[in-house]
């Protein structure tokens, strides 16, 4: 039984993520995905929100889990039994970095490996930080994330739901 971790900030979840979420549980018997509590970033959203958002939005996807954790991703994946870890690629620019990523994680544990899933075309400009971006300008941003995510990024921005301050 193949079991799987995608790991991100997830700040918020945007249909990109959606997209490769689904995807990966099409692929995987076991999909995690797994929000990452960094203290070195200063997230829109804590940890507890990101995992409830995403909670919400997979609730359909039965052999979907949703978590967070602490601390290197690779030791996290060996501890947990995961077998991959998912990362998504929208752009070439993308790659390098995280190719750079995959190799470090697999020197500290050569137990996991990385699958990389390139972003549907449709979703491949998108990220969550264009969406907190368009949000803080009052943009509309129903095109990109879920309603119930657009009327939390919305409320935390301090703008009503039709994108108004």
């Amino acid at each position: 039984m193949a079991r799987a971790i995608y790991p991100g900030s997830f700040d918020p979840v945007t249909y990109g993520h959606i997209d490769i979420i689904k995807r990966a549980a099409d692929i995987f018997d076991e999909l995690t995905v797994s929000v990452l509590s960094n203290s070195a970033k200063s997230p829109l959203f804590s940890v507890d929100e990101r995992v409830n958002m995403l909670k919400e939005v997979c609730s359909d996807l039965k052999n979907v889990r949703i978590t967070s954790y602490m601390g290197l991703l690779a030791e996290y994946a060996q501890d947990e039994g995961f077998d991959v870890i998912i990362r998504g690629l929208r752009a070439i620019t993308d790659f390098e970095y995280e190719l750079q990523m995959a190799q470090t994680n697999h020197k500290i544990s050569e137990s996991v490996d990385t699958v990389f899933l390139t972003t549907s075309l449709e979703y491949a400009y998108l990220s969550s930080s264009i969406v907190r971006e368009v949000a803080r300008y009052g943009g509309d941003i129903h095109n990109f994330v879920p309603d119930l995510v657009a009327e939390q990024v919305y409320a935390k921005a301090g703008i009503d739901r039709n994108g108004k301050q």
